[in-house]
C-alpha cells in the first residue's frame, strides 16, 4: 500500500511537472522581428510664396551695390586661401563703397577653398562679415559658376594676363563635374555646411547658388548640378531666400527650371535701357521681388547713369560688376583684349583707381545722388 501511495505521488509530481513545462510553452512569445529603420529622405521645404518673398523684400529697403572682389585678388581662390585673405584691402575698398552709399555686395565663393580647410573657410567668410557689417554693408554669396577657365588648384593662383578680362578667373566646379560624378558628394557636404554654418545670418541677403549656369558652352548639360543645388539648399531651409539669375534667352530648359525654382527672381542684364526694360517687364509677371546682380558695361550702353536710376525707380536691387580695378583686368572689355597692357580709352567695369579715385567723378556724383551719400 505504501509502494503504491508512493507511486501515485511520484505519478503526481511529474504530472504537475508536465503541466507546468506546457504552460510555460503556451504563456511564451515568438521571438520578435527587428526590422531595419526606415531612413526617410532630407524633406524639402517648397519655395516661398510670392507674399513670402514680397514681405522679406520689404525688409532690405532700396539695395544697391557691386560684385566685389579685392583688386588683390585675380579670382575666388586668391580671394579665399588662407595665405591670400587680405583682410586689410577688403576693409579699406568696402569703405569707399560706403562713402559713396553702396550698402551691398555680391560676392563668389568657391568649393576648392572649402575643401582645403572647410573651419578655417568658414572663418574667413565671417571675417569678411564682420568687415561689411562694419561699413554698413550686406552680402549676397554665390556657390557655382560657370564661367571663364574650366580648371583650377590649391596654392599660388596665375598672375594676371594684360589687357585680358578676367584672365585668371575660375569655374566652380568647372569640367571636372563632368568627369568625375563622385564631385558631388563633397559639393553637397560644401553647400549644406557653409549654408548651414550662415542660415540665420542676418547679413546674408540670400544664396545665390549658381552663377550663369550653361554658360563655356554648357548648355543643358548644367541642369543636373543646377537641380542638385536647389535641392541641397531647400534641404537645409536657411532663412535667407535662394536664387539663380536668368542671363541668356536661349537657353530655355535652364531658365524656366531658374526661375520656377527660385524664391525671388534675379537676373543679369548689361543691355541699354530699352532691352533692360523690356526684361524687367517681362520678369514681372512672377510677382516676385526683382533683383540684378551683374550689369554696367559701359561700352555696350549700360551705365550708372541711364540703368541706376530706372533700377531705384522699379524697386529693383541694383549691383554692378566690379568695384576697384585690379588684378581680375575687368576694366577691359570681354571681346576687346589688349595685350599691351594699356588703359582702355573707356572702362567696361569698375569703379574705383586702386588708390581710391573714381575713374570718373561725374558717375560718382550720380551714384551718391541716388543714394542719398554725403
Amino acid at each position: 500500500m505504501k509502494q503504491l501511495n508512493d507511486l501515485s505521488r511520484l505519478l503526481t509530481i511529474v504530472l504537475i511537472a508536465t503541466l507546468s513545462l506546457s504552460g510555460c510553452k503556451k504563456e511564451a512569445k515568438p521571438a520578435e522581428t527587428v526590422e531595419a529603420p526606415v531612413v526617410e529622405a532630407p524633406k524639402t521645404r517648397d519655395i516661398w510664396t510670392k507674399e513670402q518673398a514680397n514681405e522679406w523684400y520689404k525688409q532690405w529697403g532700396w539695395l544697391r551695390g557691386s560684385d566685389f572682389i579685392p583688386s588683390t585678388a585675380i579670382n575666388q581662390l586668391e580671394m579665399w586661401q588662407a595665405e591670400t585673405f587680405d583682410s586689410a584691402t577688403i576693409n579699406r575698398e568696402l569703405g569707399w563703397a560706403e562713402n559713396i552709399g553702396l550698402n551691398s555686395m555680391r560676392v563668389y565663393l568657391h568649393h576648392l577653398a572649402w575643401e582645403i580647410d572647410p573651419e578655417g573657410f568658414k572663418q574667413r567668410v565671417g571675417t569678411y562679415l564682420d568687415i561689411a557689417d562694419k561699413h554698413h554693408i550686406s552680402t549676397l554669396f554665390v556657390f557655382f559658376d560657370d564661367c571663364w577657365n574650366p580648371t583650377y588648384q590649391r596654392g599660388k593662383q596665375p598672375d594676371p594676363k594684360p589687357g585680358i578680362h578676367n584672365s585668371g578667373w575660375v569655374r566652380d566646379p568647372g569640367d571636372k563635374i563632368h568627369e568625375d560624378s563622385t564631385l558631388t558628394v563633397s559639393l553637397e557636404k560644401y553647400v549644406k555646411d557653409v549654408m548651414n554654418h550662415f542660415r540665420d545670418d542676418k547679413r546674408i541677403v540670400l544664396w545665390d547658388l549658381y552663377n550663369e549656369p550653361g554658360n563655356s558652352n554648357y548648355g543643358n548639360k548644367s541642369m543636373p548640378l543646377l537641380q542638385k543645388v536647389f535641392q541641397w539648399g531647400r534641404e537645409v531651409n536657411p532663412s535667407q531666400p535662394l536664387s539663380v539669375g536668368v542671363w541668356k534667352q536661349d537657353l530655355v530648359d535652364l531658365g524656366h527650371y531658374q526661375l520656377d525654382n527660385s524664391d525671388v527672381i534675379t537676373y543679369h542684364n548689361y543691355a541699354d535701357p530699352k532691352q533692360h526694360k523690356h526684361w524687367i517687364d517681362s520678369l514681372r509677371s512672377y510677382g516676385r521681388p526683382l533683383i540684378c546682380t551683374e550689369y554696367m558695361a559701359r561700352t555696350k550702353d549700360s551705365r550708372f547713369d541711364n540703368i541706376m536710376p530706372m533700377l531705384k525707380e522699379e524697386n529693383i536691387a541694383a549691383y554692378n560688376w566690379g568695384l576697384v580695378a585690379g588684378k581680375t583686368n575687368t576694366i577691359f572689355a570681354w571681346s576687346d583684349p589688349r595685350p599691351d597692357g594699356k588703359e582702355p580709352p573707356v572702362w567696361f567695369h569698375d569703379i574705383f583707381r586702386k588708390d581710391g579715385k573714381p575713374y570718373k567723378k561725374e558717375e560718382v556724383a550720380v551714384i551718391k545722388k541716388l543714394t542719398g551719400a554725403k
